[in-house]
């Protein structure tokens, strides 16, 4: 179950010490030639424009909220210096608690683990897998998908990753995340998926309809006796651009729905609220019945897993986070920058859907940082390249098919003329 990328590393050190010495997960590990990599060309190329990072970008620099930037110089020594507690700033977490119920209100009155506070929500999902993912135990997800999901199963835990298309015939593909997961029940005894909405790399969220038949599918599973996580990856929760998308986590459905369900909520400000390089995410969990005792007993366990890892996350950073959370401004800041968000998804959004291409068609997109496009004759990475090369724009290539586009990161007056050279480069290979 090697990957090719860490293969060749191996090949590299066999005969060294570090070769002799090398563990199992050692000889897992490689670093993919995707987006991280993708991004350090493009920061030194990307002269035009730089769509390759996530982030929320004007003129070039990263948007900064005020609520962030006025607290800096004015924190006390505890708040900066000092160790945090494993589990985070039980303040913050308790403020994080409160912010899920309010955003997702079909919580209220249901039972759910208070938030624990990890270095990102990269470190959500390493933390899962380090707990439930292993050989045997397979995580499924879509495809495409964010490229560090399989390397933190296969690479790190060992495990087959599995996948079901996303979409089918410009739809999300319910009828096949149904038919992986029954794959999965029948051949595990147990199902473990990874459910991303707004979805990396393609910037889908389900409908209303589409997050019951979700739902539907979950639930049946588990009333046939299996056991089913569902680890619900919220990174860009909140981030809609239409009507119909359904307004509440999955998790918000899942907390109690069956006692073969165990919901996991992966959250925090890194996309929500502007913050990405803080480093600050939230594991949520809940399962029905799960009594208060075992609640704490899976809490120590995660406990235990950032204890012997990262010891535990940075104090300044829940400060700041704390902080801007309390701050009355806060809100509206985040509200005003959504908007920017949402007028530069109108602009790809029209610019789309009047432009036709025999190489280029859009993944199904309506929320959050990203659109994808599945490229129907050729290859990607020749097309990301020749960009680079020849417009000086940065964009990423998810795999042989799929090209993604941070529109979060490129200026308004240029989505036009970046769509334009995208669509071009594309034709012209």
């Amino acid at each position: 179950m090697i990957n090719p990328l860490a293969q060749e590393l191996n090949e590299t050190l066999k005969g060294s010490v570090v070769g002799e010495l090398i563990s199992q997960m050692g000889k897992r590990l490689y670093f993919p030639k995707g987006i991280i990599a993708q991004g350090g060309e493009a920061s030194k190329e990307a002269t035009f424009a730089n769509g390759t990072i996530g982030m929320a970008v004007s003129n070039g620099t990263p948007i900064e909220l005020d609520s962030y930037k006025k607290n800096m110089p004015s924190l006390k020594p505890q708040e900066t210096v000092a160790y945090a507690k494993t589990a985070g700033n039980p303040e913050l977490r308790n403020l994080w608690k409160e912010k899920i119920i309010e955003k997702n209100p079909s919580l209220k009155d249901k039972t759910f683990s208070n938030p624990i506070l990890v270095p990102g929500l990269t470190a959500v999902l390493s933390y899962v897998c380090d707990l439930f993912v292993e050989e045997n135990k397979p995580l499924l997800a879509a495809n495409p998908c964010w490229d560090n999901y399989e390397l933190i199963a296969s690479a790190r835990c060992g495990a087959e990753f599995h996948q079901f298309k996303c979409f089918e015939n410009g739809k999300f593909n319910i009828p096949d995340l149904e038919a992986k997961m029954k794959d999965d029940a029948q051949k595990y005894g147990s199902v473990r998926v990874i459910l991303n909405f707004p979805q990396n790399p393609s910037g889908y969220s389900p409908t209303v309809n589409e997050a019951k038949e979700i739902c539907r599918v979950v639930k049946e599973i588990a009333e046939s006796g299996k056991k089913v996580l569902v680890l619900s990856d919220d990174a860009y929760f909140g981030l809609n651009y239409e009507d119909d998308i359904e307004p509440q986590s999955l998790f918000a459905y899942l907390a109690d729905i069956h006692e073969n369900v165990l919901a996991i909520k992966a959250d925090g400000p890194t996309k929500e609220d502007f913050a990405w390089g803080f480093r600050t995410g939230f594991i949520t969990f809940a399962s029905k019945d799960l009594t208060s005792e075992q609640y704490a007993a899976l809490e120590t366990k995660f406990m235990a897993a950032i204890r012997s890892s990262v010891s535990c996350s940075s104090t300044p950073s829940q400060s700041l986070v704390m902080h801007a959370i309390k701050d009355p401004c806060h809100d509206e800041q985040k509200k005003q920058l959504r908007k920017m968000l949402k007028r530069r998804y109108d602009l790809v959004r029209s610019f789309v859907n009047s432009h036709e291409s025999s190489v280029l068609e859009p993944l199904p997109f309506n929320s959050g940082y990203f659109m994808s496009f599945n490229v129907k004759t050729g290859n990607a990475e020749q097309i990301r390249r020749k960009l680079l090369e020849t417009t000086g724009i940065g964009i990423i290539q998810i795999d042989q098919n799929t090209l993604r586009v941070a529109f979060s990161s490129i200026d308004e007056d240029k989505i036009d003329s970046v769509y334009e050279s995208i669509y071009k480069v594309a034709q012209s290979l």
